[in-house]
């Protein structure tokens, strides 16, 4: 909300000259808009710009209203505007959270960046990076923007379980234990669960990840996160079904969930229902854009749609970014064979066994006892 005491003074200057009442539209707005009645602050917010466009406090009012009601396209374009008519700290938070709410997370990252730069006391904008950071998988940046924040206010349990999670998916188990235990302090919490079987998982100990993800679910059903990773756990375990279901839970909760729009494409795919499995996984691809999994993904759909010659560019473009991703490798491989080209097949078939075999080599040396 903007500051009151302003903008009426604006438009208060601008009534001698309007052949409407522009005060009295800015009132209703901003009553409307704090009652909840965000359709008639936008339409009396509209009705100002129209004669006044270039009133940066009613352009991100707007902006909040517009955003208020979902409608987080028009809300960007708003504030993107106000803020090319005033440089404004907060209007540049809420474009950011506005990018964040539309699963625009890299765009949302670009804004908060620099809002963090200068100003590094900003709670909001450092635990809005820090969650986007999360979500992208961005877990080391993740650890590299909380540690020093979180030795500064070591109490804050947000700060506490970001970074903590952040720990766990970075694979540093031990550094994420401590953080767990921080938060056990206070009693036992959907949090710690979380994180505890999250650590779980991570180690490949799925009836004890399950067990743990269960009890935070009995705690807070509604922590992010929760159910995408029940719903992993379910389909390692086998159980499809269930963990079709967890994903769509979480989807309900967040659907900018990465990794459970992306499972659900790969179930649907299983399933044989492209067309759906195409939109959880094209979601999944706006949520982490050139994600080598989710375009490996797409590509087999592509395979198993009979679109070929897509599905080579596709995975000619995946092997080239990423060389040791062994599977597009194996996929590329049967499409050079379905096309008939013998020694393009062959190279590929030769690159596979390279990449096994050096997989083979690091898992043998991985399994020995340390001297």
């Amino acid at each position: 909300m903007c500051r009151v005491a302003a903008v009426f003074l604006c438009v208060s200057c601008l009534y001698a000259q309007a052949p409407f009442n522009p005060q009295e539209l800015m009132r209703e707005a901003m009553e409307a808009q704090q009652s909840g009645h965000y359709d008639q602050a936008v339409r009396n917010y509209r009705l100002i710009l129209e004669k006044y466009p270039k009133i940066p406090e009613i352009r991100s009012n707007l902006g909040a209203a517009l955003a208020a009601e979902g409608n987080y396209t028009d809300a960007i374009s708003e504030y993107k505007q106000a803020l090319a008519l005033k440089p404004n700290a907060q209007v540049q938070l809420n474009l950011a959270l506005a990018y964040y709410k539309s699963g625009d997370l890299n765009s949302a990252v670009d804004i908060l960046k620099k809002v963090h730069e200068k100003a590094p006391g900003s709670q909001q904008a450092t635990t809005l990076l820090a969650d986007c950071y999360l979500r992208l998988g961005q877990n080391k940046n993740v650890i590299a923007l909380l540690t020093p924040v979180q030795q500064a206010e070591p109490d804050d349990k947000t700060f506490i379980y970001l970074l903590g999670t952040a720990l766990v998916r970075d694979g540093q188990a031990a550094q994420g234990q401590l953080i767990i235990d921080k938060i056990l302090k206070n009693g036992d919490s959907a949090e710690a669960h979380l994180m505890m079987g999250t650590t779980k998982f991570m180690v490949s100990d799925f009836s004890g990840a399950l067990e743990d993800l269960q009890k935070a679910i009995d705690l807070n059903p509604n922590l992010p996160d929760l159910y995408s990773y029940y719903g992993q756990a379910l389909l390692v375990t086998g159980d499809q079904a269930g963990a079709r279901k967890a994903f769509e839970r979480e989807l309900q909760v967040d659907p900018n969930n990465f990794d459970s729009n992306l499972r659900m494409g790969v179930l649907l795919r299983q399933d044989e229902q492209n067309d759906k499995a195409l939109q959880y996984l094209q979601h999944a691809l706006q949520i982490r854009p050139g994600d080598p999994g989710v375009r490996y993904q797409i590509a087999a759909l592509e395979m198993a749609k009979g679109e070929i010659e897509q599905a080579q560019r596709d995975l000619e473009s995946l092997v080239k970014e990423s060389p040791q991703f062994l599977e597009a490798h194996v996929s590329l491989a049967t499409v050079y064979f379905r096309e008939k080209r013998k020694e393009d097949g062959n190279r590929e078939r030769a690159i596979v066994a390279q990449l096994n075999a050096k997989r083979q080599a690091s898992a043998e040396i991985a399994a020995k006892p340390a001297q």
